[in-house]
């Protein structure tokens, strides 16, 4: 029998949330082979399928699978962003972001984007931070050149944080910085190289709608209030 793969699971995951009307494909006699669906023949004489019991769990152990994916990797982007919280910068998680590569738009979701918290607009520096936890994901991601390009655009250095051990810095192009998380630790396995970049005002517009996370030195913003000019830092 076929080895079954992701798309195995996508069609699984169709049927069960569809009234079961059959493609009639290869992947569906691979999913009736492996005894996931079974055929169902209705009053009208039609033919839909159902998910059995062992498909139902393959659904579940896949659910559990992908949420730990995802725990891992949200786990590692709070850590970045709070990372860059401490550092005295300004930091947001989940933006949608518009970047023009070339002739054309892409649109750009970092994991974590921050600025320096400055009244200069010199120093501000932003920073794009990818967080990859698995290898597929990473090696997934450096294929999809227009991303990394918008990527670059929108920040005066940009880094990946790949989870310890799941690619060395030299398959990463040398465009893009490499941190490691090890532990509790954050360690740099190459720096990012800085480039000079100045923010548009549709990213400033994207900022200004977005929250930040919390924790960048508000009590200081507060402690400048009406004790004459912001330094310049």
């Amino acid at each position: 029998m076929a080895t079954l793969t992701a798309a195995h699971s996508r069609r699984l995951r169709e049927i069960w949330r569809s009234a079961g009307w059959p493609c009639q494909d290869l992947i569906e006699v691979e999913l009736l082979a492996a005894g996931w669906l079974e055929r169902v023949r209705q009053p009208s004489g039609h033919e839909t399928l159902r998910v059995t019991d062992a498909g139902v769990a393959h659904l579940a152990e896949t659910l559990q699978r992908n949420r730990a994916r995802r725990d891992a990797h949200e786990d590692l982007v709070d850590r970045v962003a709070r990372e860059m919280t401490r550092a005295g910068r300004i930091a947001w998680r989940g933006l949608s972001l518009r970047a023009k590569v070339e002739d054309a738009w892409a649109m750009a979701m970092p994991d974590v984007f921050s600025i320096r918290h400055t009244t200069v607009e010199a120093y501000l520096e932003p920073i794009v931070h990818e967080v990859k936890v698995h290898r597929s994901d990473l090696l997934s991601d450096l294929r999809r050149e227009a991303k990394r390009a918008a990527y670059l655009q929108l920040s005066s250095e940009c880094w990946y944080v790949i989870a310890d051990g799941i690619a060395q810095p030299d398959e990463i192009p040398r465009e893009f910085g490499v941190m490691s998380a090890q532990g509790a630790q954050l360690d740099v396995l190459r720096p990012a190289p800085k480039r000079p970049m100045q923010m548009s005002l549709p990213l400033w517009m994207a900022l200004a709608r977005a929250t930040p996370v919390e924790g960048w030195r508000g009590e200081e913003v507060q402690g400048w209030l009406g004790e004459g000019p912001l330094p310049d830092t």
